[in-house]
């Protein structure tokens, strides 16, 4: 977060706008990250700044207004699931074309470890995104999260020991 205050401004549309500015790139990168999809995104974003809008009076603390956002986000990304319902489509028959293009090596790295993480339970994936992409302490997770923050800094631990496994590293090849 940046060094001057997030709620700046004496009206509620200055805080609001302030707080927009400060935090927008940060809520937006943890949205794609959750969804995967630039649109869905971008909705989920729009969607928590209104919803901060409303209850911006609510927001005290220039501290705690990322991790609001965050939960924010969370929970309308939740909602979103809630009244999804995919339409089943019979497959068989169908083909799937490969996509034989060349990748970079940096790209292809990129995407295990995009792949790993997604993979991991939602238990040690939430944490290890929230801390990665979120730049969040454990304390703040353990906050946003509803979690004792020993459980916290336990399921970090873990969720990078199942990538390390996953990549056939040791900790001794990280030190080296």
């Amino acid at each position: 977060m940046s060094e001057s205050p997030v709620l700046q401004g004496s009206t509620k549309q200055q805080r609001y706008e302030s707080l927009v500015s400060a935090l927008y790139q940060d809520v937006y990168r943890y949205a794609f990250w959750i969804c995967k999809n630039q649109p869905l995104a971008e909705d989920l974003v729009q969607e928590t700044f209104l919803r901060a809008w409303r209850a911006l009076d609510s927001l005290q603390s220039d501290k705690a207004a990322k991790a609001w956002l965050f939960t924010i986000l969370r929970r309308e990304n939740a909602r979103l699931y809630e009244r999804y319902r995919p339409e089943l489509v019979d497959i068989e028959g169908q083909s799937i074309a490969e996509n034989s293009d060349n990748e970079p090596d940096q790209k292809m790295d990129r995407e295990l470890l995009h792949n790993a993480i997604n993979r991991l339970e939602s238990d040690y994936r939430e944490p290890l995104l929230l801390q990665v992409v979120g730049g969040f302490s454990g304390k703040e997770i353990a906050k946003i999260l509803d979690l004792n923050n020993n459980t916290v800094m336990t399921r970090l631990f873990r969720a990078r020991s199942k990538l390390k496994t996953e990549f056939g590293l040791d900790a001794e090849e990280l030190e080296e």
